[in-house]
């Protein structure tokens, strides 16, 4: 059984503004293991990726047979499209090292996006996105005992 911290940090994982940049911090502070917090966010964050990728798709091809909304996004599209040269130019690899570097607007829930746009298939997808995130998980695993040992350091 999954204990509330457990709990919280899947779901900060899932979400789409912190994901896992936000959940390792938050299971370090209530006291989950460095191995166990990195597993948890790993699990949440990649919990809405397919449903992501199915909706995306989805949602793609019903709103571009709306006149003004399809027109809207089609433009929409080429612009997110032309942010996200790394993924276009390096594939598989580009979005590796999109979803990895701990940015804002640089995890899996926009990862999803992009490669749907690109038209990844599904498997490529979450291959890319799952080792995105194990690299993310494992800057953000550092950067947080870092900060903690530096802060004991100073109290």
């Amino acid at each position: 059984m999954l204990k509330e911290s457990e709990i919280i940090t899947i779901a900060l994982a899932a979400s789409p503004v912190l994901e896992l940049r936000g959940a390792i911090p938050f299971a370090i502070a209530k006291g989950l293991s460095p191995l166990k917090s990195y597993f948890l966010s790993i699990i949440g964050n990649m919990l809405p990726v397919v449903p992501l990728y199915l909706f995306f798709n989805y949602l793609f091809h019903k709103l571009k047979d709306v006149p003004f909304l399809g027109n809207l996004l089609t433009r929409w599209f080429k612009v997110v499209e032309r942010k996200s040269k790394l993924i276009s130019t390096y594939g598989i690899i580009g979005l590796i090292l999109f979803v990895a570097i701990p940015f804002p607007t640089t995890g899996a829930w926009t990862g999803t996006f992009v490669a749907n746009l690109l038209k990844f298939n599904i498997l490529k997808t979450l291959l890319s996105i799952l080792l995105g995130i194990m690299i993310a998980g494992i800057l953000v695993e550092l950067a947080t005992q870092g900060v903690i040992k530096l802060w004991l350091l100073f109290n």
